[in-house]
């Protein structure tokens, strides 16, 4: 009888506790799901404001009147359009760049040992401590010489820079869970390395590939300050830059302000939105060794 009731003792304590840590963790997830979604309600309630209303005291969370104003004037006023295809043709060719120079990095780090492989692994570690202003100056004189000042061709060399070290950490950890074994099966029927990468591998690791381009394109499409110092031409300013000039020296347009980091938002909602599962698998990859 005693060994029955601290048996049930033991069991609705442990329930209690999973109780307590659920309770506990729903709390902390919706706070955190509200403190997210605070910024986006207050952007879209100020982009269907009116700008007498931008000001008033206190302030209207849900506008009474709401307008398309600053949605209309962000178009007419300002090349938005132009802005949006800047960003949208330089972070897509960074992406895919960086993501082909990353998936072969990575499948040849997990598969081979060669001379100076902890070496390179550590270099690449090493590349995301420092913080990458210290580039600016270098990577100006070095444009200046190439004539490739106020080009987008420049940032999109900046932006694969940036993002090949990390995507390769992701890519090398993913392919490190896919199992050896499979190449040297494949290897006994003939096929080549190419071929095993090509038909074996590379189907098994598109999640791992999909996290990488989701990086490296959320990375590139929220960079302002080499965009800022590389472009000075209105026409070739990316989505940042276009956003960061509707504040003004003496005035700042709320209402248009809100209405172009609308407009910026959609595309990473989106990628969000079809892509999460992808970006998680991809993140946690290798975190479990065979």
């Amino acid at each position: 009888m005693k060994q029955n009731k601290v048996k049930d003792g033991a069991m609705s304590n442990v329930k209690i506790n999973t109780i307590v840590t659920r309770t506990a963790s729903y709390a902390i997830l919706l706070l955190m799901t509200i403190l997210i979604i605070i910024p986006i309600v207050w952007m879209i309630s100020t982009s269907l404001k009116g700008e007498a209303v931008i000001y008033n005291t206190p302030p209207e969370i849900f506008p009474s009147h709401p307008t398309l104003d600053g949605f209309r004037q962000v178009w007419v006023s300002h090349p938005f359009f132009a802005y949006l295809r800047n960003s949208l043709v330089v972070v897509s060719t960074a992406t895919f760049f960086s993501v082909c120079v990353s998936t072969f990095a990575g499948y040849g780090i997990s598969r081979f040992n060669f001379r100076g492989r902890g070496f390179y692994l550590s270099f690449l570690l090493a590349t995301q401590l420092f913080p990458s202003i210290m580039l600016l100056i270098p990577y100006y004189k070095i444009f200046m010489v190439f004539g490739m000042v106020d080009h987008l061709s420049g940032l999109v060399i900046i932006y694969i820079s940036f993002t090949i070290p990390f995507c390769t950490w992701m890519m090398r950890g993913y392919f490190s869970g896919i199992s050896k074994e499979l190449d040297q099966a494949a290897a006994i029927d003939g096929a080549s390395r190419t071929r095993i990468f090509r038909s074996v591998i590379l189907p098994l690791s598109l999640p791992g590939v999909a996290a990488s381009a989701i990086y490296a394109f959320i990375a590139g499409w929220n960079e302002y300050t080499f965009a800022m110092v590389f472009i000075n031409t209105d026409e070739k300013k990316t989505v940042s830059l276009g956003i960061g000039q509707l504040i003004g020296e003496y005035r700042t347009f709320w209402n248009e302000l809100m209405a172009g980091s609308f407009f910026a938002l959609i595309p990473m909602l989106l990628i969000f939105i079809f892509f999460n599962r992808y970006l998680v698998s991809g993140l946690t990859a290798g975190a479990v060794k065979e």
